[in-house]
């Protein structure tokens, strides 16, 4: 096929290889140019006797810029970390976002159902770090620094004037957390504020 995209293809572990097969027939049947680069991660990465998520990995990905990745499993209560979480941290994927609407002909408990969630993918309690404070108690430590606040915050109001989106709103737990949450908050604002003034924004 002329003029395709090489696409790193990670087919994960358990439900994961069936998904993206179905996937890559859809992709396939749609004519989408792309060839794939098969590459490991998560259990089946482990079983061929590698790390859980392999620097050949991640090289391929940061070469060629797109990766279909599968389900893969994450360990509960013990083992190594989330595949997801990794590979979060390493290529600084930090926005998450979640398209939400109804779709034609699909009865849901709501209807005119449409939003996005977006959310910041690397920090607060992604962070992942946790101790043993003493027996018995542990900790969970969420961390927030005002670089990535005011970066997620730029990607949502960047994503949503480019997409015509009606509203943007945050929300937060800024009454409880009122330093990690407190700074989200302030520079969310500050961003409607100083770069997008028009755009109406909601606190919640």
């Amino acid at each position: 096929m002329a003029n395709t995209h090489p696409t790193v293809l990670i087919p994960g572990d358990g439900i994961g290889p069936g998904i993206t097969a179905v996937v890559c027939e859809i992709l396939e049947a749609a004519g989408a140019p792309v060839t794939w680069e098969e590459h490991r991660a998560g259990l089946a990465a482990l079983e061929a006797g590698g790390d859980v998520l392999p620097e050949s990995t991640l090289a391929a990905i940061r070469q060629h810029r797109i990766a279909l990745k599968g389900p893969c499993t994450t360990p509960v209560g013990k083992g190594f970390s989330s595949v997801n979480v990794q590979l979060r941290k390493q290529l600084n994927l930090y926005a998450a976002v979640r398209p939400v609407r109804n779709l034609p002909g699909v009865e849901t408990r709501y209807e005119d159902v449409d939003l996005v969630i977006i959310r910041e993918n690397t920090e607060g309690l992604y962070s992942g770090i946790e101790s043993e404070v003493t027996s018995g108690v542990v900790m969970s430590m969420k961390v927030a620094t005002e670089k990535a606040c005011t970066r997620i915050a730029r990607w949502a109001f960047r994503y949503a004037t480019k997409r015509e989106r009606k509203k943007i709103t945050v929300f937060h737990k800024a009454n409880i957390m009122k330093i990690t949450d407190g700074l989200f908050l302030r520079c969310a604002q500050e961003i409607h504020a100083q770069e997008y003034p028009t755009t109406s924004n909601t606190r919640k």
